[in-house]
């Protein structure tokens, strides 16, 4: 027999089942619902991988990964093949150091709605451009960049047992994007301390400078009122013709319904509504108030 007859009669072995596996919530189709992990699938793709990324894709769908822990610039998981003991899978990402990670961080804390999108656990899509700033990237950037490793006999890398990994990291970063900051060196709550850090200081240095300038200012005015002492507690012919006539606004909540939902929320109720509620309120109460006095008048 030749060995084209030979491997022509070879037929795959089938992965032994496991119970409560692991499975991708993607049926068919593209895996990933966020354009983070969107662009983490696009990025392994783009680095040619060949058929068995794809194979790893049925595995993931299958539910053949047992489990998956997410560590500082690592990754491990056990992933069930053919054999009765689940191979071991690592993958690991160089992390970036504590010097590009405060070049990032700047970056990011000069801008609120970085901040304020991170905050509320979403992901700003120019958020890349940030660590460009740092000269290192947020996804990586070749198939090198990824240190791979199975305990299975399949020479290719990545296998089918690590890629099966890769398309669940990808539903992982939907439900926590801060995982793929794990994997570059820093916790949710390490990055999310600094930044805060960073707007803290910022904003208090721009205190510092208003009240610098409204000191300044307030000094010249007392200055150019010591001529008007004399006639301080006297109205002025200007009140005599001076009134209010509060009416309703053409269109209500202008400026909210101008600016949209806000980045937070309370419970389950965007942050505009509850405002657009208290705004509503407010100006009932002021055209109540304002009837009441004209009217005694």
């Amino acid at each position: 027999m030749s060995m084209g007859s030979y491997w022509g009669y070879y037929k795959p072995a089938k992965p032994k089942g496991v119970k409560n596996g692991i499975k991708t919530k993607s049926k068919r189709g593209a895996i990933g619902e966020t354009w983070w992990s969107e662009r983490w699938i696009a990025v392994l793709e783009s680095f040619d991988m060949g058929a068995r990324l794809t194979r790893g894709r049925t595995y993931a769908r299958k539910g053949q990964v047992i489990s998956i822990d997410v560590q500082k610039g690592a990754v491990t998981a056990k992933v069930q093949g053919t054999r009765a003991k689940p191979y071991a899978v690592g993958i690991q990402l160089n992390p970036i150091s504590d010097p590009e990670w405060a070049i990032v961080t700047e970056a990011m804390a000069s801008k609120a709605i970085f901040a304020a999108k991170l905050l509320s656990g979403d992901m700003p899509h120019d958020i890349e451009d940030a660590f460009r700033d740092a000269k290192v990237a947020f996804f990586p950037t070749s198939k090198k960049e990824l240190k791979t490793n199975c305990s299975c006999p399949d020479w290719a890398n990545p296998c089918k047992h690590i890629a099966a990994v890769y398309y669940l990291l990808a539903e992982r970063f939907d439900e926590d994007p801060f995982l793929i900051f794990k994997l570059r060196g820093r916790t949710k709550e390490e990055f999310i301390a600094a930044l805060r850090e960073k707007r803290t200081a910022a904003a208090t240095v721009a205190e510092e400078r208003e009240a610098i300038t409204t000191a300044s200012s307030t000094a010249e005015k007392v200055k150019s009122q010591e001529a008007y002492l004399d006639s301080f507690w006297q109205a002025g012919a200007a009140l005599d013709t001076f009134s209010v006539n509060p009416a309703r606004p053409e269109v209500e909540n202008a400026i909210l319904e101008r600016l949209g939902d806000a980045p937070f929320s309370v419970g389950r109720t965007n942050l505009n509504s509850l405002l657009s509620k208290a705004y509503e309120t407010a100006s009932r109460a002021a055209l109540q108030t304002a009837s009441v006095d004209t009217n005694a008048k």
